[in-house]
């Protein structure tokens, strides 16, 4: 038998992006033609999407574990690495992803609707990118990203125009069955209903659906009973319909008590005092319930209910149930703003934004967070001394040397690029120079014979005649 689940915890990672290659062209005749190494893939996203064909998160219960496939690494001969594919996760209409705080990120409603829960990783560049005038053959590669990890929560809200709520074996269920096409489970003990039934209603020229939620009984606003679990299916509907038993045998409940208890429920919950209400006396088919409802019926008018009898056992009074719900949720649907066309939002960043913060801390080290520093540091292949020239370059025209002087900082002290879990530290040694000074012209080989201009080569190959002429000169024989 399927199960129902509406609420999971789903692991979800992105693919990592491929490295950069560092490589040379070689031929014949030609040994060291230049860089020529390619770019890595993009690691793939894990993307939310929205299936109508997918009613369930039963999948994810089962495994919770998803991982998009990582980008592959740039390769000689400018070829890059392949992107990781995205991994594309279908998901019921009504699902809203929560991080572990129980904050929203998104809410998909509307076939198609997508979210990227985890974003994949950029690939490294290889060495034929880095190249420039300034840096003719640079002899290493920049590193892929990690893709985003992380835990986030999946609940499932039924998206329906008209919820039936009230006690188990209020006859939620046969009601259902005979206003829609649906056929739930029906039997004369309490929670039948384990799960949420849907049903499309055609009343005139209006077509809505309409969910059968699970009983509810007193304390399920606290997690009693099943009401905690089903509850957040009434949310999203426009039209509450409270299902009274006129023929209940249970001798201390009667349909106004019942009424007062669900009401009490619902507004416990809260965010449903908006919703309009219809009562239904159902049952009374029964001698003692047509009595019951007759009875009870003046009160509940008093309130403001309109009340509404019905036996979904002899079809009575259905279709002008039908033909009232249709009207309401045909209000509710002209009350809703209409959709504007999607637009575009760019908050360009103000000229003077730096774009990372430099703070010391009370052990006395200086921690640099931002954007561009972080994503620099996870490129960075430390153990090449020239790629971590090539970072302390980008530092440098970031201004982060600048504000760590501001800071007061000093030679020898400990800064710390990266949040504390995962930063890299080192100790800091201020210069006017950038790192290609002092690595001395990085970037440039004297293999390379077509990186220096020909007046050069002479001078240089005219300097070593010179020089041998003169070990020369000063040989003596024995």
């Amino acid at each position: 038998m399927t199960t129902f689940v509406d609420r999971v915890e789903l692991h979800v990672a992105a693919g990592n992006g491929g490295h950069g290659c560092a490589s040379v062209h070689r031929e014949k005749f030609k040994p060291l033609g230049g860089p020529d190494g390619g770019n890595g893939g993009r690691g793939g996203d894990v993307i939310l999407t929205v299936d109508q064909s997918v009613t369930t998160l039963l999948d994810y219960h089962h495994s919770p574990h998803r991982k998009a496939t990582n980008g592959k690494p740039g390769e000689g001969g400018n070829r890059s690495g392949k992107d990781g594919e995205d991994l594309v996760l279908p998901v019921p209409d009504g699902t809203v992803v929560l991080d572990k705080a129980g904050n929203v990120l998104a809410d998909l409603v509307g076939h198609g609707t997508s979210y990227v829960a985890a974003q994949g990783g950029r690939g490294g560049l290889g060495n034929a990118a880095l190249a420039s005038a300034r840096r003719k053959a640079p002899g290493f590669a920049l590193l892929g990203e990690p893709g985003d990890l992380g835990d986030i929560v999946l609940e499932l809200k039924t998206v329906a125009d008209v919820a039936l709520v009230g006690y188990p074996s209020a006859g939620k269920s046969s009601l259902i069955s005979v206003l829609s096409a649906a056929k739930p489970k029906i039997a004369d003990y309490p929670f039948t209903t384990l799960v949420p039934n849907l049903g499309v209603v055609t009343a005139g020229s209006t077509v809505y659906t309409i969910a059968d939620v699970p009983g509810l009984i007193p304390g399920a606003s606290q997690g009693k009973g099943l009401g905690l679990e089903f509850l957040r299916h009434v949310e999203r509907c426009s039209v509450l319909v409270h299902v009274l038993d006129t023929a209940t045998l249970e001798s201390d409940r009667d349909p106004v008590s019942d009424l007062d208890v669900i009401e009490e429920e619902l507004r416990q919950y809260g965010g449903l005092d908006n919703r309009p209400r219809i009562v239904v006396l159902n049952k009374i088919d029964v001698p003692d319930g047509k009595d019951l409802a007759d009875m009870v019926r003046p009160d509940l008018e008093e309130r403001g209910y309109r009340v509404f009898e019905v036996s979904a056992v002899a079809h009575t009074g259905l279709k002008d149930l039908s033909y009232a719900l249709a009207d309401l949720v045909a209000r509710a649907r002209a009350a809703r703003p209409k959709e504007e066309a999607t637009r575009i939002v760019i908050r360009p960043k103000a000229v003077d934004e730096a774009g990372f913060t430099v703070s010391r801390e009370e052990d006395g080290l200086f921690r640099v967070r931002g954007e561009k520093p972080e994503r620099w540091v996870r490129q960075t292949d430390f153990n090449n001394d020239e790629a971590v020239g090539y970072l302390a370059d980008r530092l440098g025209r970031l201004g982060v040397e600048e504000e760590l002087m501001k800071a007061g900082a000093r030679a020898g002290d400990g800064v710390a690029i990266g949040p504390e879990d995962n930063a890299v530290v080192f100790d800091w040694e201020p210069s006017v120079m950038a790192g290609a000074e002092m690595l001395g012209r990085r970037g440039e080989d004297h293999r390379f014979e077509g990186v220096r201009p020909a007046a050069q080569r002479r001078r240089e190959r005219q300097a070593e005649r010179d020089e041998a002429e003169r070990d020369y000169d000063d040989f003596e024989p024995f």
